[in-house]
């Protein structure tokens, strides 16, 4: 009922009584007495029903309101409030003094309507108090709602109180309604429910405070009865399929056994019914278009857990027909075919025919709808359509409606309060002009989310179609996260502590370095980097200065990049772990190098070379691989590397894609450029390493890999091969691979390659003088605990293996020292990578005479700022 008629049926009695009432009046007058007078009043009635202004009596004179004309409020009170002022009252109704109203009428249905909405009242009356002339005054009367005062939950632990008072709305100082606490209440067996406590229930009792007005004490007791397992799943009515196999399609929903030590046992309603239709979908894989579930049932046992009786209709068995494509202009029937790939005569399989058709959900999808939405056509329309399905073969129509190619008009970023746009737009692949493409999309949220000040989980385009004029706008919402960064890198392992400390800036403005303004704290937004940094260890300390620009010159994605360095490596006795600080190998370095983004074979391919120079300087310093102890030695060589990376979103915990690397490292042949023939063998170490040559191949590459739900698969294959020109002189002591431990200690004081291995000490599977051939293989699950630019999270588990050789004489790449065992990262955009992880070595460490033939064991490896 509206309030326009509960008013007119209001106002019917309340005529007939002022008739009355004015005669009465009216024969009292003639016989001298006092006039009685009543007021028209409009308010809405008490029990939470709004209605229009009644009549409310007061000594001051007939009042008398006139339908559909137009009073001036002379003034307006508020009565009944407590907590509530009566300036946030008025506020709330709309109504002041001076504004022009109808009783009744819309402004006044209006402000009661907007007092209720409130939710702060249990009841709202508006009367007429007093009336001259045309002058109207207003009195508000209100009941308010009481208050929550102090919350006691009894029933579960401390713990488990802090985390439910987070996601609940019941709070202190809540408006006490009958809905909040039903809402409450079930908001809470709901969340234990869905834990398998089916029996959960919870009741919300409360009481008046006598200290404080409108406000009573709440207690809420949680019953959440003990956990309800699963004994038996069963199904009837199937025979093609096996109840094994049915049950593995259950992924929630799963029978008490062995084997549910990851996948508890527990009833969930909503997860019950979408493993019901995963059921159906396997039927169809296999053929059964028509299955479907006829019932299901649950019971209960003695022993409080629970039976599931499933009773399936499996239908009969069809296979694909004929299948048509009408209405295609631009591809061929071939084309859409070879998309398609589904043959006449196979078995029906109605999922691979919605992906295959519609798309699998995931951005690399192959199907005919994103192929068309690949190539501009925004606005086409693909449908599968069944002709018939007479003897169990179902011919298909593929009916396509094209209509015109689609192209961007308008590309536009929004969130960046830091990052200048140029650098962001420098990233998009969609560009106003070009045609429509889902894929330059999928491309752009990637580059984005690449970029280490930009939280890649929290990208979102919003495509704006036009269909007047077949254009699309695209606007990308996104979101910064922090850039500048105290990095920390530490690990322990061969009886030293290996640490990095300093500030990196990535997100850096290079031109705005002499602008004070511009330091907050740093100059930021033009997407450079800078880093200072101090790494030590009792037995060596490197300080150095990098800094690189991705797009040199602004226009093409050229990057450049140079570091200056020195560092300074102790003598160290790996017998006593003792440091003599009088022997010193004292090292320069400086590396300048441009990269290169290509666009063959693709352009997620990139090229970069570099020149680098390190001057070895030797003060009573002993290296056993040469039998001299002062000394200089340079090195001098030029690196290219040729890789591919289309892993992504996130840097940080990539979802999909791949990278790989191959680094070619090489020096001038000296020895085969030099004039006449010279004795290298017999030739002194400190003339004979002077200028260093040597060749060096790594190849590394990672497959980042979906299993199941948010679990990442990550593999990994490594191998890394150093060689001399002149066998004569051989590799040099410098530039090695030492393989085992954290891979942390990168210390540059002999350019030598550090591979992690957990499950073993630091460079433990190296010899002393470190290896010139490696491999290494790692499989590596991961799964997120959060993903948010405050701190991502993720557990992890890995096995892997890996040797080093110090030739091919010894060289065996199934040779390898296992281990296995788990971890865990925070990515703190503050601090970088942080982590730990427990790993196992099942083999021998070479070398260890005191455990000879014991295994290595238990390992424990913290990780500061290194991903493996």
């Amino acid at each position: 009922m509206t309030a326009t008629y509960r008013l007119n049926f209001s106002i019917l009695p309340l005529l007939l009584i002022f008739t009355l009432f004015t005669a009465n009046a009216q024969e009292k007058d003639s016989k001298n007495t006092k006039p009685t007078n009543k007021a028209v009043s409009d308010t809405i009635v008490p029990v939470k029903k709004a209605s229009d202004t009644i009549v409310k009596i007061e000594p001051s004179g007939p009042i008398d309101i006139q339908k559909n004309k137009k009073y001036v409020i002379g003034g307006i009170s508020v009565k009944g409030h407590q907590t509530i002022s009566e300036q946030s009252i008025l506020i709330f109704s709309g109504l002041n003094t001076g504004q022009s109203i109808k009783i009744p009428g819309d402004k006044l249905s209006s402000a009661i309507k907007k007092l209720w909405t409130s939710k702060l009242f249990s009841n709202v009356e508006v009367f007429v108090t007093k009336m001259d002339k045309e002058v109207v005054y207003l009195e508000i009367e209100v009941s308010e709602l009481d208050k929550v005062g102090s919350v006691t939950f009894k029933g579960i632990k401390k713990s488990k109180i802090q985390d439910l008072e987070k996601e609940i709305e019941f709070q202190n100082g809540s408006m006490l309604t009958e809905n909040l606490i039903t809402t409450t209440e079930n908001f809470i067996e709901n969340k234990y429910r869905e834990k398998g406590f089916l029996k959960a229930k919870a009741t919300i009792s409360t009481k008046a405070d006598t200290t404080k007005p409108n406000t009573k004490d709440a207690l809420v007791l949680i019953d959440k009865g003990s956990r309800i397992k699963i004994k038996n799943i069963t199904f009837h009515g199937n025979q093609a399929l096996t109840d094994k196999k049915l049950r593995k399609q259950l992924k929630k929903t799963k029978q008490k056994g062995i084997m549910q030590m990851f996948s508890p046992s527990k009833f969930v309603d909503d997860l019950y019914e979408a493993d019901l239709e995963k059921v159906v979908e396997k039927y169809q894989e296999k053929g059964y278009r028509d299955a479907l579930i006829l019932k299901d049932s649950i019971s209960w046992n003695d022993d409080n857990t629970i039976n599931l009786d499933i009773t399936v209709n499996e239908g009969n068995r069809y296979k694909f027909g004929k299948i048509d494509f009408l209405g295609n202009t631009v591809f061929t029937d071939q084309q859409l075919q070879s998309i398609l790939r589904i043959d006449e005569g196979v078995t029906y399989n109605g999922k691979a025919l919605n992906e295959r058709v519609y798309g699998d959900g995931s951005p690399e999808s192959q199907d005919i709808t994103n192929t068309y939405l690949d190539n501009g056509y925004l606005f086409s329309r693909v449908n599968a359509v069944e002709t018939s399905a007479d003897n169990n073969t179902i011919n298909l129509e593929i009916r396509i409606v094209e209509d015109e190619a689609a192209t961007i008009n308008k590309v536009s970023i929004k969130g960046n309060d830091v990052t200048n746009d140029h650098v962001l737009y420098r990233e998009v692949f969609t560009r106003p002009g070009d045609l429509f493409s889902k894929s330059d999309i999928v491309r752009t949220i990637r580059q984005l989310g690449q970029l280490t000040y930009i939280d890649a989980e929290n990208i979102v385009p919003d495509v704006q179609p036009n269909f007047q004029d077949k254009t699309a706008n695209i606007e990308y919402s996104l979101s910064e996260k922090g850039s500048s960064q105290i990095e920390l890198q530490g690990g322990y392992g061969g009886g030293a502590f290996v640490g990095t400390l300093g500030l990196s800036f990535n997100n850096f403005s290079i031109k705005n370095i002499f602008n004070i303004k511009e330091y907050k704290p740093v100059p930021r937004g033009d997407g450079q980097s800078i880093a200072l940094r101090l790494q030590v260890s009792k037995y060596y300390r490197t300080y150095s200065v990098s800094f690189s620009e991705p797009w040199w010159g602004g226009k093409k994605p050229k990057g450049f990049n140079f570091s200056v360095y020195n560092s300074s490596q102790y003598g160290y006795d790996y017998r006593t772990r003792d440091v003599d600080k009088d022997q010193l190998l004292d090292i320069i370095g400086a590396s300048v190098g441009l990269s290169q983004r290509l666009t063959w074979p693709d352009d997620f391919f990139t090229l970069s070379t570099s020149l680098n120079y390190q001057r070895y300087k030797l003060k009573n310093y002993r290296i056993s691989s040469f039998d001299y102890d002062n000394g200089t030695s340079n090195n001098f060589n030029f690196a290219v590397n040729f890789g591919r990376n289309n892993s992504g979103p996130s840097p940080i915990f990539p979802k999909n894609g791949s990278q790989f690397n191959v680094l070619l490292k090489l020096t001038p042949p000296y020895s085969l450029l030099g004039a006449g023939d010279k004795d290298y063998i017999n030739m002194p170490d400190e003339e004979l390493y002077k200028w260093l040559e040597f060749y060096k191949v790594v190849f590394t590459g990672k497959w980042f890999t979906p299993i199941m739900g948010k679990l990442i698969l990550m593999s990994n294959a490594e191998l890394g091969y150093m060689g001399a020109y002149n066998d004569e002189i051989g590799p040099p002591p410098f530039e090695r691979f030492y393989v085992g431990g954290d891979g942390l200690s990168q210390g540059r004081f002999d350019g030598r390659t550090t591979v992690a291995l957990r499950g073993y000490p630091n460079s433990s599977l190296s010899s002393l003088t470190g290896g010139t051939i490696y491999n290494k293989v790692s499989f590596e699950f991961r799964y997120p605990i959060t993903l948010k630019p405050s701190a991502s999270i993720y557990a992890l588990t890995f096995l892997e293996g890996g040797n080093s050789w110090d030739g091919f004489d010894n060289y065996n790449p199934f040779h390898l020292k296992r281990a296995a065992g788990g971890g865990i990262r925070v990515f703190m955009p503050a601090f970088g990578l942080l982590g730990i992880d427990f790993g196992y070595g099942f083999d021998t460490i070479p070398g260890n005479n005191t455990n000879f033939g014991e295994p290595s064991g238990w390992q424990t490896h913290f990780i500061i700022g290194q991903q493996f």
